[in-house]
């Protein structure tokens, strides 16, 4: 099915409109959210969380999601660690 086009409606202003790079982000972005819920829904059971003297039951996205958050604070504070050693021998 065609549309026509009115006499206001100039395909040279639609080309210039037309921004192939911010639909990419888009589509990236929505399809980033998509994986993200469906990765909360595939870990979303319970599971128990053993320390040594207590046993915590979690869900395990949060487990996995802890784990990353506790990952990145530590690489993060590693690499500055390195970098003031660094500076102190130059």
């Amino acid at each position: 099915m065609r549309f026509r086009r009115g006499p206001h409606v100039d395909t040279h202003e639609l080309q210039e409109n037309w921004q192939p790079k911010l639909y990419f982000r888009l589509i990236l972005l929505v399809l980033l959210i998509a994986y993200a819920i469906a990765f909360v829904l595939e870990n979303r059971k319970a599971i128990n969380v053993h320390f040594v003297f207590a046993t915590a039951s979690v869900s395990l996205v949060w487990l996995i999601l802890l784990s990353l958050a506790l990952g990145l604070v530590g690489g993060i504070l590693l690499a500055q660690l390195e970098r003031r050693r660094r500076r102190r021998r130059a």
